[in-house]
């Protein structure tokens, strides 16, 4: 892959430094969190310590440090100060201060903050209920495991445990070892590790699911058709799962209620290591049955992100950096909402840890203009204000269809490109998943100077290798994207999870995904295709800083950049390739502050 160093073009300093604040339910952006922070800060009646003060503030040492450098670098010592990484390599404690903290790493392995440049955080952040992430579960029992400790921390019986999406029955084995034997937990199961409290969980959009029997008997209450065994039936584009969904919702959700579950899910993104989350946004939601897991009203979803963003800087505490992407989805050829974005809202707007990004993941409906898309008209609208833009990919080319979508989607890029030029390279447009792309559509991108984000997805969806008879792989085709990456001139190549709905968020299952290409169901349906852990890692970390436009500050464990990272449960480049999936943060820091810790280390200094 291109040095890092070798690619930068823009630096975010050259940005606008702002924050994103919360107001109140309008939702309107108000002052800077920064000055928020220094507020707070004189009126505890201290201030900041200035940077021309040389104590690190901690002190990492005897630890495998993977800096992600150009070099791929690796120490055993880093320290931090003012939220930033000071020295790398060193740890000379005549230079500590009073308040200094030394960490003991007893060897454990580091890699910088782990950056997901294509997910749907805040959707997970806006679940009813008390959603409980399952993508780490192997087995049945683990379910039932996960399930019982969530409810021992339960208010009450009436508290609803929930998982809305971002894993599938597949890798839940009923027998140890067997992928074939993945399968719903049984009422009977559920009712064992819950017994009191109502559980529901759905696959997908719009399901299948399962259900406990004290959450049969409340949703057939709202007239959810709820199978003898506490199936509920999937569909689309509605379902009985989606008429549980909205009960759920109406009944659930209040302000408090989504702040709590947005500090969740950022919770259990440290848990897996993600410290930094581009988010793709939502389908705007109607309210109704045929609103799936990945509906949200586009303009009020980001304000319980906002207010928690808010209330943590006033109290010095921290969680995982968040950019927001603006999705658009319009099939008239106006598409008067795109318009209205792009004149009234400001692109890469905000902090460190909050901030505004492009339009994406969808800039208009459907991209083939002979069935009436406005895509490529919505793509120059885009590059006419300056705004980034970024499309996905899911479809390749077959007898039946012989143009894929992101051939549709190049096609809008490139008349963009001739409109306005340089757009594509100069505000990092992208084209996400592609998993069936070709070495023609990578080179007409590599031209154009954008991105491809890759993503595992495939492994909990391309659950059977005859999903896919009609392509040698599954994609994306991991090997043939980073071999272009290749050199200054390579394309762009980040990774992605596209969690919340129908992959994981978890990023150590989709490292397991690219370098083995074996799906949840033990099948290779990504054969020829793999990479290293090494290249992985770094479409993880150091590539993906030019998917935020802050390679500057983010991606490696380098002098002066922001000092996110993640100390690992196993050694990443060591374990085996199933114990892979199972990789935890056992402490992840975010410009410098704790943000998990799974009281493994001595953190008294």
């Amino acid at each position: 892959m291109a040095s890092d160093k070798q690619r930068r073009g823009f630096s975010r300093r050259r940005f606008i430094q702002g924050a994103a604040a919360a107001a109140a339910a309008s939702g309107s952006m108000l002052s800077s969190a920064a000055r928020e922070e220094e507020d707070a800060d004189e009126k505890r009646g201290r201030r900041r310590r200035p940077p021309s003060d040389d104590a690190p503030d901690i002190v990492f040492v005897n630890g495998k440090i993977h800096t992600m450098d150009d070099e791929n670098t690796v120490v055993s010592a880093v320290s931090i100060r003012d939220g930033r990484f000071a020295e790398v390599g060193h740890a000379s404690r005549g230079r500590h201060g009073h308040n200094t903290k030394v960490i003991d790493l007893r060897g454990r392995t580091v890699v910088p903050g782990i950056i997901d440049n294509h997910n749907h955080i805040v959707l997970m952040g806006n679940r009813p209920g008390f959603h409980t992430p399952l993508e780490n579960a192997l087995s049945i029992q683990d379910v039932q495991q996960i399930y019982a400790a969530r409810a021992a921390g339960l208010p009450n019986r009436d508290a609803w445990i929930t998982t809305i999406g971002g894993f599938h029955f597949f890798h839940l084995y009923a027998t140890p070892g067997n992928p074939a034997s993945g399968r719903f937990p049984t009422l009977a199961e559920l009712d064992a590790a819950v017994p009191n409290n109502p559980a529901f969980m759905m696959i997908s959009f719009t399901g299948a699911g399962m259900t406990n029997s004290e959450g049969k008997r409340r949703l057939e209450a709202q007239g959810v058709k709820v199978g003898a065994d506490g199936s509920v039936a999937g569909g689309f584009p509605s379902s009985e799962c989606t008429k549980a969904l909205l009960y759920l919702r109406q009944t659930l959700l209040n302000p408090a209620e989504r702040r709590r579950s947005v500090i969740d899910a950022m919770q259990h993104a440290a848990l897996v290591g993600v410290t930094t989350h581009l988010d793709q946004g939502a389908f705007q939601a109607t309210n109704t049955v045929n609103d799936g897991a990945a509906h949200e009203d586009n303009y009020t979803m980001h304000i319980p992100f906002l207010e928690v963003y808010q209330q943590l800087a006033k109290a010095d505490k921290r969680m995982p950096r968040l950019r927001i992407n603006f999705l658009h989805m319009e099939s008239d050829p106006n598409t008067p909402e795109l318009v209205q974005r792009l004149k009234n809202a400001f692109p890469f707007f905000g902090n460190d840890m909050v901030r505004s990004g492009g339009i994406g993941e969808f800039i208009a409906a459907g991209t083939n203009p002979a069935l009436g898309s406005p895509f490529i008209d919505a793509a120059k609208r885009v590059a006419q204000h300056g705004w980034r833009a970024e499309v996905h990919s899911l479809t390749r080319r077959t007898a039946t269809s012989p143009k894929a979508d992101w051939e549709f989607e190049l096609d809008g890029f490139e008349a963009a490109n001739q409109q306005t030029p340089g757009i594509v390279r100069d505000m990092r447009w992208v084209i996400a998943h592609v998993p069936g792309i070709t070495p023609d559509g990578i080179e007409r991108m590599r031209k154009l100077g954008g991105g491809l984000s890759l993503t595992g997805w495939q492994y909990l969806a391309g659950a059977l290798p005859t999903n896919f008879v009609d392509a040698p792989y599954a994609g994306p085709p991991f090997r043939m994207i980073v071999d272009a990456s290749r050199g200054t001139d390579g394309i762009h190549a980040g990774m992605s999870s596209d969690g919340m709905q129908i992959a994981p968020m978890n990023p150590w299952i989709h490292m397991y995904f690219a370098t083995t290409g074996i799906s949840s169901r033990g099948a290779q349906i990504n054969p020829n295709q793999q990479i290293t852990r090494q290249e992985v890692l770094s479409l993880y970390t150091r590539e993906n800083g030019w998917f935020l436009r802050e390679e500057d500050e983010l991606g490696t464990i380098e002098s002066g950049k922001l000092a996110d990272l993640v100390v690992l449960n196993s050694d990443y480049f060591a374990v085996p390739s199933e114990d892979l999936k199972k990789i935890r943060s056992v402490l992840t820091v975010v410009g410098g502050n704790v943000v998990y810790d799974g009281g493994v280390l001595d953190l008294r200094g």
